[in-house]
């Protein structure tokens, strides 16, 4: 059952040559190059006889010098097509790794979110990165070597018939004993192979996980800890390697030995032909020369047989990956939702559980109208359902049962580029990208002009801190925005919602992370920016949403009030109970 997987799965570097495709004129010239020095390499053997018989054998200067200059010319040429097939063999392969690696992300930012609760980020990056650098080698050199020793392995056993009968049907009986430990030995260099590169998307993941929180794990003294873990995971793939290493080395070895033992007793046979008269020594010459191709090129066969298997567990892997199909798609025919209709959002029958926790509803029968131009607060305990509302609300996921309409329209049948573009999203926990200040707040709106970003940051009270910042607008934010305060980052994720200017307002307690005068400040941006549009907060301060239009309390997926402020305080035990809990808190 393995053998015929792994049969399975080295079949799969067929279909990575649809990737070859595009590039007809360069694969053609790059094998007209390869025949060229193929020819001119088969051409030398012939060389190497003339030289002996008419230059050393015959005792003429003359021969020799003109036999000479023939093999100097021949060498050149040899030269030449080696240089323009090595040059275009790699850059093809550099160019199929480059499709493949932006087929993989270009596959990878349209999947929906649940793919990746379901699958690690470490494992992902070690297929985009470390597989399609693999398969880069086998086309732009394994493929190439290949090819040119099955060549010179046909071209040099034609030439070895033409040159001795004899002596060359001892080396092909010699071909089924060298045959035997490559397919051997090639099934399990191709699992340990396949191994190999899953430890290493291990050792990725767990290096991106530690430096992602590094904070964490010094803060709690686990230097050591990690230290020692990280290099148990290091040792775990070193040791597949090792294994993998040794079988194909013995491989290697065992081919050279077999091949080379062939050549040494042909040589024997050989030698006492010449001695006997039966063959002169240019023809020996030659025939040795045409051994030790045949030789060459089965013994790099062998090797690029290893690395063809080490390649067949990462196509296998990349083409998983591309073959996935996302489970948020837009329909054929979207509706063309018009901009004059009011931006109504519903939420009716609406029933949802994550993919990951099919047994634990997340939502459960919700309704809710929020009206055009309203601002709508969802409050409750943690885990209630509300950041689930506004995943469902930007598709991110879709309900089991139930609609969710905006504008009147089913939001599955709205394309999500035009559902998406409606909205502007500011989270709890702002995530900015590692550029500039300029990319990150005009990752709302790529075209806005200068002007337009800095009058955003402006509004978002952004512009004093980032002109006060080394480089201005051009400076340079770290990794997740870590070279800014928690504040700082959360007003360059306000500054880019406000250019982006959407119709529907999602606040995740934006001003949460912000100090006393800056709230105050940025509060007064909100108002201005909520105003006549549909906005909807997620409250986990109370005091930030008294003057909503309408106020949601949810507790366990489940809506179980909707009023004002001062309705909920006498109808909801629930609302009631938290503003007791945070009011009275604050005046303590």
């Amino acid at each position: 059952m393995t053998d015929k997987k792994n049969d399975k799965a080295f079949t799969s570097l067929l279909p990575i040559f649809e990737f070859i495709k595009p590039y007809k004129v360069m694969v053609a010239s790059a094998l007209i190059a390869l025949l060229l020095t193929a020819a001119v390499n088969l051409s030398l053997g012939q060389g190497v006889k003339f030289v002996i018989d008419n230059g050393f054998i015959a005792g003429s200067q003359e021969q020799l010098t003109y036999a000479i200059l023939i093999l100097i010319a021949m060498i050149s040429l040899l030269a030449v097509g080696t240089f323009c097939r090595f040059f275009l063999m790699s850059l093809l392969g550099e160019r199929v790794s480059g499709d493949l690696r932006k087929a993989v992300f270009n596959k990878i930012v349209s999947l929906h979110p649940s793919y990746f609760e379901e699958n690690r980020s470490g494992e992902i990056m070690s297929r985009l990165t470390t597989d399609t650098a693999l398969l880069q080698s086998i086309v732009g050199s394994s493929f190439s070597m290949a090819l040119r020793s099955f060549l010179m392995l046909i071209g040099g056993i034609i030439m070895l018939l033409i040159t001795n009968l004899k002596l060359t049907l001892i080396v092909l009986a010699c071909v089924p004993l060298i045959l035997i430990p490559m397919m051997i030995f090639g099934k399990k260099v191709r699992k340990l192979a396949a191994s190999s590169q899953d430890a290493i998307a291990d050792i990725g993941t767990y290096a991106g996980e530690i430096i992602q929180n590094i904070k964490v794990v010094q803060s709690y003294n686990h230097e050591e800890k990690e230290k020692n873990a990280f290099g148990s995971e290091v040792e775990k793939a070193f040791n597949v390697a090792k294994q993998r290493v040794k079988h194909r080395s013995f491989l290697i070895a065992v081919v050279i030995f077999l091949t080379f033992s062939a050549i040494s007793f042909m040589l024997w046979i050989g030698g006492m032909d010449v001695l006997s008269g039966k063959m002169s020594g240019g023809e020996l010459g030659a025939f040795v020369f045409y051994a030790i191709m045949v030789a060459m090129s089965v013994a790099t066969i062998a090797e690029v047989y290893g690395e063809l298997q080490r390649a067949a567990g990462s196509a296998t892997r990349l083409l998983e990956l591309l073959k996935v199909k996302s489970d948020i798609t837009t329909v054929e025919a979207p509706l063309t939702v018009s901009k004059t209709v009011q931006t109504d959002i519903e939420f009716e029958n609406v029933n949802f559980s994550y993919p990951s926790r099919p047994d634990a509803p997340a939502l459960k029968n919700i309704n809710l109208m929020i009206p055009n131009g309203k601002t709508v607060a969802l409050v409750g305990p943690s885990g209630a359902g509300k950041t689930t509302m506004f995943e469902l609300l930007q598709r991110f996921y879709d309900p089991q049962s139930g609609e969710i309409k905006l504008k009147n329209s089913n939001i599955t049948q709205i394309s999500l580029t035009e559902l998406r573009h409606t909205m502007g999203m500011v989270p709890q926990h702002p995530i900015l990208f590692s550029s500039d200040v300029w990319h990150n707040i005009r990752y709302g709106k790529p075209d806005a002009t200068d002007d337009e970003v800095i009058n955003a940051a402006k509004q978002a009270h952004a512009h004093e801190f980032i002109e006060n910042l080394p480089q201005g607008y051009g400076s340079f934010l770290g990794e997740q925005g870590v070279r800014l305060s928690g504040g700082q980052k959360q007003r360059v994720a306000l500054a880019r919602a406000i250019l982006k200017d959407p119709e529907v307002l999602l606040l995740d307690e934006a001003t949460s992370a912000l100090d006393a005068q800056s709230e105050h400040h940025v509060q007064a941006a909100l108002d201005q920016l909520m105003e006549n549009r549909t906005t909807v907060i997620i409250a986990h301060r109370l005091a930030t949403v008294l003057h909503a239009d309408l106020i949601v309390v949810m507790d366990k997926g489940e809506i179980i009030g909707i009023g004002t402020h001062n309705s909920l305080l006498q109808s909801s035990p629930l609302y009631n109970r938290l503003c007791e809990l945070q009011f009275d808190k604050a005046a303590s």
